[in-house]
C-alpha cells in the first residue's frame, strides 16, 4: 500500500477533475469508504482547488503514519516548507485533542522521516465552521512550528505568510516521498500497532548501524516453523540492552497467531504486573475503538477477554498449569518477556505454599514452566527475552536457572543462545559452561539486539547511565557530552522547577511523569509518598484531565511500576537511599524515623538497579531533582543529598536555576 493515498504536483492537481483524485483516493485506501469519508474528501479537494493556485510544490492526500497507525489528512511540500494540514470537518471550534493531533504528526514526521529532519514543518488545524481569528506563529528551536488553529478563509494568507518569511533549499517532492521512515514506537503504540496486524518493519526504525528488529523477530518465527516441521521443542534466549526492542519483538512474535486460521496460538507471558495490566488496557481501548468506528457490536469485556489470552501474567499462566498438570496448554509458542525475573526454587515453594497450599513444590519457576510446554508431543517453542542489570526483586532466578533447568530435566529441548548472553550483565554465571559444548546447542549473534530503541534522540543513554552508575566520572562526562545535545539531561535542587521544566519541553501529547525509587521515603516534605501506590493504567493510559494521571506530576510511580514501560520526558527524584560517596555508593533504607544501612549485596544491587530503571524511562530526556534537605530534620540532613547533587554536575549536568 502506498505511503500516500494520492500523490500529485499542486498544478496537476488543481487542473484534475474532482472525480479522478476521488479515484485514485478509493483504489489506494483498499477499504469500503463510508458516507461520512465519502464527503469529507470531497469538501477537502474541492477546497484546496480553490486555494492552491498559483504554487507551485507537492500534494499528498492520507499520508501514513505507522507508529500512530493513522494517516495525515494532506501535506503540501512547498518551497522549503512541510506543511502537515488536518481537516475538522463541520468543526468550529479548535479543541485541544484537535491541535494535538496535528502537532504529533508534525513532531512524527521531524523527529522519524529521514527527508523531514531538517525541514521546517508547520502543523495547520483547520476548522471548516471555524470564525476568522489572530494568527500566531511560534517556531521551536528544531524547526517545528507551533499548531496554526486556522479558519478556511485564512488558509491561503497564512501559507503565503508562512513561505515568506522561511528560507531554504526547495524540497523534491518525489525524493521526499521516498526517504526512509523510521519510526521508534513506545511499548504501548507498538502493541497497539501490531495487535492491529501492522508489520514490525512497518513500526520499528531500520538504521544500518543498529540490530533490524524485523532480523531478530524473522529469526524468532523460522526456528518456531522449523520446531512445528521437524516436531521438536526449541527454547531460545534473546539478549538486549535496555530499550532494545525485547518485548516488542515478543509481542510481534504473538501476534503472528492471531488471524483467525492460525491453528497453533502463542502467548505473551510477563511477571511485570503493571506493564501487563497496561499493555492489556492500551490494545482494549484501541480495539474497542476500532470495531466501534467499523459499526459492530461489540461490548468492551468481550474484547478484554481476547486480549487476555493473548498478553498474560507468567504468574497466572504457571497457575492455570498447575491446576491442570495432565494436559498441554493451548499455545505452542511461550514468550517469557524479562526471562530472568523469574523465581528461583526457594521463593517459587514458598509462595506456593503460603499462597496456594500446594506443599513440597519443589521447582523454580523456569523449570515447571519449560515444564508445562513440555507437555505437548509434538512440539513447543519457549522464547526467553533477557534483560541484564535491572533484577529488582528478592527471589529473582536470574537466567542460570533456565539454562539450568533444560540442561539438567530436559535434554531434548535444542537451545538457541544469543551470543552476548556471555556478557556480565546477563550473570548467566557457569551454567553456560555446562551448555557450551552441549548437543542441540547453537549459539547466534541475530538473537542480539545491540541498540537501545528508547531514546530515540540518542542511543547511548543507556551506556551514559551505566557509567554514572558504576562511578566512571570520566566515561559518563564523555558519554554525556555525546548526547547533550540531543538528548537533554539537567539538575535540579528545586522539585517546582523540576516540574515547570518537563511541562515546557513537553509538545503535543508527548506525556511525562514523575518517578521515584521505592526506597525513597523521605520525599514526602516534598507530597510524594512512594507508600501510595498508584494504578498503572490510570497513570500511564489517562488523559490531562485525569488527577491519577501522570500528566498531573502528583503521584511518583516506582521502578516496579515502571519497568518495561516508558514516557517521553521524565522527572527523576533521587532521594537519600542511593547517596554519592568518594569511597563507593552509600545504600540506605529508612525504618521507623531513621535511615539504615544496607548490608547485604544483593539487596545494594536491588537498590542501585531501581535507579538504573528510573534513569533509562525518558525518551527524550529528564531533570533529575536531588532534594536541598533540611538542616532541621535529622531525617534529611544536606549532606544526604549534596555529594551525590555535586557528583552529577562533575559529569556535566547543566543546573536549572
Amino acid at each position: 500500500m502506498p505511503r500516500a493515498w494520492y500523490a500529485a504536483s499542486i498544478e496537476e492537481f488543481v487542473e484534475s477533475r474532482i472525480e479522478t483524485i476521488f479515484g485514485t483516493i478509493s483504489r489506494n485506501c483498499g477499504g469500503d469508504i463510508d458516507a461520512e469519508q465519502n464527503d469529507a474528501w470531497a469538501r477537502q479537494i474541492d477546497f484546496l482547488q480553490a486555494k492552491l493556485g498559483g504554487l507551485r510544490g507537492t500534494i499528498l492526500f492520507e499520508y501514513a503514519i505507522p507508529r500512530m497507525g493513522r494517516r495525515v489528512d494532506v501535506v503540501l511540500l512547498v518551497g522549503a516548507v512541510v506543511f502537515v494540514v488536518e481537516f475538522k470537518v463541520h468543526s468550529a471550534t479548535f479543541d485541544r485533542g484537535a491541535i494535538e493531533q496535528v502537532w504529533d504528526y508534525a513532531l512524527d514526521l521531524k523527529n522519524f522521516h529521514e527527508a523531514s529532519h531538517h525541514a521546517p514543518i508547520v502543523p495547520i488545524l483547520l476548522a471548516t465552521e471555524a470564525p476568522r481569528t489572530a494568527v500566531e506563529v511560534v517556531r521551536d528551536p528544531d524547526g517545528v512550528y507551533r499548531p496554526i488553529p486556522v479558519a478556511l478563509d485564512d488558509f491561503r494568507e497564512v501559507l503565503d505568510r508562512m513561505l515568506g518569511t522561511i528560507e531554504g533549499p526547495t524540497i523534491d517532492g518525489k525524493a521526499w516521498l521516498r526517504a526512509p521512515y523510521r519510526p521508534t514506537p513506545t511499548i504501548v503504540e507498538a502493541a497497539r500497532a501490531l495487535y492491529a496486524q501492522h508489520s514490525v518493519e512497518s513500526i520499528a526504525r531500520s538504521d544500518a548501524g543498529a540490530q533490524n528488529l524485523a532480523v531478530t523477530s524473522q529469526h524468532i518465527e523460522d526456528l518456531v516453523e522449523e520446531a512445528k516441521r521437524t516436531r521438536r521443542k526449541v527454547v531460545c534466549f534473546v539478549t538486549g540492552v535496555p530499550g532494545a526492542g525485547k518485548t516488542l519483538v515478543g509481542l510481534n512474535v504473538a501476534t503472528q497467531s492471531r488471524e483467525e486460521e492460525h491453528t497453533d496460538p502463542a502467548v505473551y507471558l510477563s511477571g511485570n504486573g503493571p506493564l501487563v495490566e497496561v499493555l492489556r488496557e492500551a490494545l482494549a481501548r484501541d480495539e474497542f475503538s476500532r470495531r466501534k468506528a467499523d459499526g459492530a457490536s461489540i461490548t468492551k469485556t468481550k474484547i478484554k477477554e481476547s486480549v487476555k489470552a493473548f498478553i498474560q501474567n507468567v504468574h497466572h499462566f504457571r497457575d492455570d498449569a498447575l491446576a491442570d498438570r495432565d494436559n498441554a496448554p493451548a499455545e505452542h509458542v511461550a514468550i517469557f518477556d524479562e526471562a530472568q525475573r523469574a523465581w528461583n526454587r526457594e521463593k517459587a515453594s514458598n509462595w506456593m505454599r503460603r499462597k496456594k497450599n500446594v506443599v513440597g513444590f519443589s521447582q523454580s519457576e523456569p523449570e515447571f514452566l519449560i515444564e508445562t510446554m513440555d507437555r505437548h508431543d509434538d512440539w513447543a517453542v519457549v522464547v526467553c527475552l533477557v534483560g541484564g542489570g535491572q533484577e529488582i526483586n528478592e527471589g529473582e532466578a536470574g537466567i542460570d536457572a533456565w539454562l539450568n533447568a533444560v540442561t539438567t530435566t530436559f535434554p531434548d529441548w535444542r537451545m538457541h543462545i544469543s551470543s552476548r548472553l556471555t556478557d556480565s550483565e546477563y550473570a548467566a554465571g557457569n551454567a553456560l559452561d555446562f551448555v557450551r559444548n552441549r548437543p542441540g546447542t547453537v549459539f547466534d549473534d541475530s538473537l542480539h539486539l545491540a541498540v537501545s530503541m528508547r531514546s530515540f534522540r540518542a542511543e547511548n543513554v543507556s551506556e551514559f547511565v551505566k557509567a554514572l552508575l558504576d562511578r566512571e566520572i570520566a566515561d559518563a562526562r564523555s558519554s554525556f557530552e555525546r548526547l547533550a545535545d540531543k538528548y537533554p539531561i539537567v539538575l535540579t535542587r528545586d522539585l517546582d522547577a523540576a516540574k515547570e521544566w518537563v511541562r515546557s519541553q513537553s509538545r503535543g501529547s508527548e506525556r511525562y511523569g514523575l518517578l521515584a525509587s521505592s526506597n525513597a521515603f523521605r520525599l514526602k516534605p516534598h507530597a510524594i509518598d512512594v507508600r501510595a501506590k498508584i494504578n498503572p493504567i490510570h497513570w500511564f493510559l489517562n488523559g490531562r484531565d485525569d488527577t491519577r494521571s501522570s500528566w498531573y506530576l502528583e503521584d511518583a510511580a516506582t521502578e516496579f511500576q515502571v519497568q518495561g514501560l516508558e514516557l517521553d520526558w521524565t522527572c527523576v527524584t533521587w532521594d537519600g537511599d542511593l547517596r554519592f560517596d568518594r569511597r563507593g555508593w552509600g545504600y540506605h533504607n529508612f525504618k521507623g524515623s531513621k535511615w539504615q544501612n544496607v548490608k547485604k549485596s544483593e539487596n545494594r544491587q536491588y537498590l542501585l538497579n531501581a535507579y538504573r530503571v528510573l534513569l533509562t524511562r525518558a525518551r527524550q530526556g529528564m531533570v533529575i531533582f536531588v532534594p536541598p534537605g533540611n538542616r532541621s530534620d535529622p531525617t534529611r540532613p544536606p549532606e544526604n543529598y549534596d555529594a551525590t547533587a555535586q557528583y552529577l554536575r562533575e559529569v556535566g549536568l547543566p543546573e536549572l536555576r
